[in-house]
């Protein structure tokens, strides 16, 4: 992997983790395009934690508020900051045990082109019904507990690639009555144990190898990726109230036409 492979991989990584435009979707789309080799497992785990940086240092504050909160609940105090907390724990449950019994069947039978493209088409129709018949009333400290966990069940579905994980939550929560920044907000800090475990889980695999670690093409891919997410995350908070997500579906379908037209 070249410097300049490793540049354009973290920008489309950083780009795309927090877009509900799939990220699968780009990072085949775009080597297959190049001519270029897979980036190898050691570079997944750099530009996955470059993202988990991103998201933590952009809701530092929420994240000390809940973690303060936290700490009175265990006294017997339980305000909204608590039980957001405690909804993203229990909301994360699912994907966790799922991704354990079903990522060796996922990664042999489902992580192909045709896979991709059909999930990243489908699943653009699914956000932008969501977004077009959602009733955009609730904020994500207001979020009720069988809302919070029909999110977390949602996410499952990011298992299967080309579905994109901020997608589906965001179309989750639009679909539960979440506005639609209170939609990001709560799939981007629904991330943050979701990225944690997907890491984990590759440093797993990546410690029963003997590939070899390419530490500039690492350490260039984590800045990156970290820098490119925390941008995209503040413009998407920002613009995502008056743009809606209709651009996006849009998208989603226009880059399932091309992935089926290059691997057809």
């Amino acid at each position: 992997m070249t410097l300049l492979e490793a540049v354009v991989l973290a920008v489309l990584q950083g780009f795309t983790e927090f877009l509900p435009i799939s990220s699968s979707g780009h990072l085949i789309l775009v080597p297959t395009l190049m001519g270029w080799d897979d980036q190898g497992l050691a570079f997944d785990i750099a530009v996955h934690f470059g993202t988990l940086i991103s998201v933590i240092v952009y809701f530092r504050s929420d994240l000390a508020a809940m973690l303060r909160s936290l700490g009175n609940a265990a006294r017997g105090t339980v305000d909204a900051d608590a039980r957001l907390a405690l909804q993203l724990c229990a909301a994360s449950v699912p994907i966790g045990i799922a991704g354990w019994l079903f990522v060796d069947f996922i990664e042999a039978q489902l992580r192909t082109p045709v896979v991709i493209a059909v999930t990243t088409g489908v699943f653009g129709i699914a956000l932008w019904l969501s977004d077009r018949y959602g009733r955009r009333r609730v904020e994500e400290r207001n979020f009720g507990w069988a809302a919070a966990l029909f999110v977390g069940m949602a996410q499952v579905l990011a298992l299967i690639p080309g579905t994109s994980r901020s997608g589906i939550t965001m179309t989750a929560a639009l679909a539960a009555g979440m506005t639609r920044e209170a939609a990001g907000r709560f799939a981007f800090l629904l991330a943050i144990p979701a990225i944690c475990m997907a890491a984990g889980w590759q440093a797993l695999q990546l410690l029963g190898t003997n590939e070899p670690l390419p530490w500039a093409a690492l350490i260039l891919g984590t800045a990156v990726a970290a820098a490119v997410a925390f941008a995209t995350i503040a413009v998407f908070l920002k613009l995502i109230g008056r743009i809606g997500m209709v651009w996006f579906a849009v998208y989603r379908l226009a880059l399932a036409a091309v992935l089926l037209w290059v691997v057809g």
